[in-house]
């Protein structure tokens, strides 16, 4: 059996790995450990919770040597607040025998209190893209020293937008840097940034993009609404001693809390909330809540998709399924983590079914389908977000149903008209009429005789 010790790491970085109790790598940190160590670009393609924070920072945090600067040597992106957290305490915990000064920056709080932080030295900077370049911006936080740029979930950042703060970091970098790349899936968009900004990055793969992932059970409920969605849901969670660690995902903030009031409802105290619109504290306890048993679940948006690590997580329920097929695999891998197994389900109506479909293709593995238990109720009733997207549809039905009404009658007037034909089919009275010069002189012709 593989151990850290083939890696040859210095004894106050295994020691900080001994007392965590982690002693086996993971297949993406074994392979992605001496490229790393190389110093060429690095392209690491694997899937969630494989590992990956330890893959780039063991290799980084071996090469480590103390230099005489305040400036940080390595500069660490990530997409999210939470994820900026959760590296940074990583480091702290792996560097708790080195002298390695760590600063997380992120947006949310107050950027005076970042600034003065930088100015103190820093070693590692770890931050979203935007608090990074509005520090950059602002020319107190400087690259000179960088030898090593991370940016991981680099398709989620693209993802969420920051394709210009991460352009702009990289145009104010200098170019003798090594650039290690972390993405759960390959974009044309990730491929568009590696062809223009780095130079031929060695590819580490650990599996294809969309493989689904073996150790999670995955489960579809079809139901017609959303409000028998909530019946499903409530009749499910009933079981605690199953449903002991559940993470659910909604698409909408909005919906979040509607459904957060009927969880508080039946289930008082065990779950919470998480979303954008809540507070950075808020978040960061409720987090630290879950993971410590104080809570049964977390109810949340995509912000908890990727890249954060929450152990032992039993259940994750789509109570939406996500239009992206790749963040289903991205939402569903928050279980099944560190060799156990997981269970997925997803409650879909019939509006979702062609996402449902869209997810199967890609991961080449069909859903399985399980009945709704009699005992739930099968609601006839509609959400206002329901009714609307039904209004719309049946607005935009009337619309065409009307045009083409407006068509047709428009020829049936047309075809009213009669048919004159040849001369033996003329109605006489619909004939032209004739000369009246003409027809003056045939009258007097006639009088005259």
């Amino acid at each position: 059996m593989n151990t850290f010790e083939q890696f040859n790491l210095p004894k106050a970085l295994q020691k900080a790995l001994d007392e965590q109790n982690i002693t086996t790598p993971t297949p993406i940190q074994e392979k992605s450990f001496s490229v790393i160590m190389s110093g060429k670009d690095v392209l690491g393609i694997a899937q969630t919770g494989t590992g990956k924070t330890l893959a780039y920072l063991l290799p980084i945090l071996k090469q480590w040597k103390f230099s005489n600067t305040d400036t940080p040597k390595v500069i660490i992106l990530v997409p999210t607040r939470e994820l900026v957290v959760q590296v940074v305490q990583e480091i702290e915990k792996l560097t708790l025998y080195m002298s390695v000064r760590t600063l997380g920056v992120y947006g949310g709080t107050n950027i005076n209190t970042q600034r003065n932080a930088v100015y103190e030295g820093v070693d590692i900077v770890v931050g979203t893209p935007g608090r990074t370049m509005d520090l950059a911006l602002d020319g107190v936080l400087r690259f000179d020293n960088s030898q090593k740029l991370v940016i991981d979930e680099f398709d989620e950042i693209l993802n969420l937008g920051f394709r210009t703060q991460l352009t702009s970091i990289l145009s104010m970098m200098k170019n003798k840097r090594q650039n290690i790349l972390f993405s759960a899936t390959m974009t044309e968009e990730v491929d568009e940034v590696l062809d223009e900004y780095f130079d031929f990055p060695q590819e580490v793969s650990l599996a294809s993009s969309g493989t689904p992932l073996e150790k999670i059970d995955q489960q579809i409920y079809f139901v017609p609404n959303f409000n028998t969605k909530l019946n499903l849901l409530m009749y499910l969670l009933a079981d605690k001693d199953l449903f002991n660690r559940v993470l659910i995902f909604i698409n909408s903030k909005r919906l979040a809390d509607v459904v957060m009031e009927k969880l508080e409802e039946f289930f008082p105290d065990e779950f919470t909330v998480i979303h954008s619109n809540k507070s950075q504290n808020f978040r960061l306890r409720s987090m630290a809540e879950f993971q410590a048993n104080e809570l049964r679940g977390l109810l949340t948006t995509d912000i908890m998709a990727r890249g954060l690590d929450i152990s032992d997580i039993s259940h994750v329920i789509n109570l939406q399924f996500t239009e992206s097929p790749e963040q289903y695999i991205h939402r569903i891998g928050r279980t099944g983590r560190a060799d156990k197994n997981g269970i997925a389900i997803s409650l879909v109506d019939p509006k979702e079914e062609e996402m449902k479909l869209n997810a199967e293709i890609l991961m080449e593995k069909e859903i399985r389908q399980i009945p709704i238990p009699e005992a739930v109720e099968i609601s006839d009733q509609l959400m206002e977000f329901e009714k609307s997207k039904l209004k719309s549809k049946q607005l935009t039905k009337i619309k065409k149903t009307e045009e083409k009404g407006a068509a047709f009658h428009k020829k049936k007037e047309k075809n009213t008209k009669v048919n004159l034909g040849g001369p033996g089919k003329r109605n006489p009275r619909k004939t032209k009429p004739r000369n009246r010069a003409v027809d003056a002189k045939r009258a007097t012709k006639r009088k005259n005789k």
